[in-house]
């Protein structure tokens, strides 16, 4: 399907003081993480540790170095956890300080948001990540946003969002961004796949958007790759949209339609995504996050190699 595209009628100054601030951020946790049971019976799947941070904390530690001001969580039964998580926990804080321990304690409020500066609200149903994103509604209210799906983290100094924020300096007026990376042609089939057309800056141009295609009908090996930029005029489209694939309202399906009138652009960003969905990716990221660190890299990497033979 080919994308339509229209410029707004915001000139390029005001376009530039929304889209290169991006304010909010849209966390869809509500998933039931079905790959990894027994571990997320009693435990949401975004609790679960890569080292010694949990998947949340990692994607918002990427947006709140993009910039994001308000994290907003669409969660479901069972996630009160991820709420606690970015509380205070007052027993906890006051037996550090008993103990001496005074890095914990630092570490704990580095990681706290500001305050005001966390939403939760409730998807009732499972009925898909469009539906999730409009879920938010009410609290994104009429500017972008930013969508991060949980389940993929991206290894990079800068991370992901910001790179997509700094690419949207050069971008149209109403201007919709999704990141993409290569993927190989035999596992095409998996993903969104993206068109590639003129480049505009550090993105380019998209022309078409398919989702799991053969590779012979591929458009090319970019898929999309868990974070978007979106415009609030999706929301409206999410409300009205009838079921999709699997019976849920599927993001991709309302990108398609307000593509007609509104640019797409993909960015092809640096840095390596890790799908801790599945887990092959959840134990990968475990590894090279854990030989980044410096106060484990070394003793790892001689763990790793005994248990390799090497």
């Amino acid at each position: 399907m080919l994308f339509i595209r229209a410029g707004g009628s915001r000139s390029r100054n005001e376009f530039s003081r929304t889209m290169s601030h991006i304010r909010k951020a849209i966390f869809p946790v509500a998933g039931l993480g079905t790959r990894f049971l027994p571990a997320t019976k009693a435990m949401p799947k975004e609790m679960l540790p890569v080292v010694d941070r949990p998947l949340i904390q990692h994607v918002v530690d990427e947006a709140r170095q993009a910039g994001i001001e308000h994290c907003i969580f669409v969660t479901g039964r069972n996630k009160s956890v991820i709420e606690d998580h970015f509380d205070r926990q007052f027993e906890l804080e006051v037996t550090l300080i008993e103990r001496g321990k005074k890095n914990e304690l630092k570490l704990l409020e580095t990681d706290l948001p500001d305050a005001g500066g966390t939403s939760f609200t409730r998807q009732q149903s499972p009925l898909g990540l469009g539906h999730a994103v409009w879920c938010a509604r009410e609290l994104v209210g009429n500017e972008p946003f930013a969508v991060i799906l949980p389940d993929v983290l991206v290894k990079n100094p800068r991370g992901c969002l910001a790179q997509m924020i700094d690419a949207a300096k050069d971008l149209d007026a109403n201007a919709n961004i999704v990141a993409v990376e290569e993927v190989p042609m035999d596992r095409i089939h998996m993903y969104g796949v993206v068109g590639v057309g003129k480049p505009k800056g550090k993105a380019f141009e998209i022309t078409q958007m398919v989702e799991k295609p053969k590779a012979a009908d591929a458009p090319s090996n970019l898929s999309i790759t868990g974070r978007y930029i979106l415009q609030p005029q999706i929301f409206e489209l999410l409300g009205k949209q009838a079921a999709g694939a699997g019976g849920e309202i599927q993001l991709t399906d309302a990108m398609l339609a307000l593509a007609k009138t509104q640019p797409f652009y993909g960015l092809k960003f640096e840095g390596r995504s890790y799908d801790c969905g599945s887990k092959i990716g959840f134990l990968t990221a475990n590894v090279a996050y854990a030989l980044d660190r410096p106060d484990l890299a070394a003793e790892f990497r001689g763990e790793l190699k005994r248990i390799l033979g090497e």
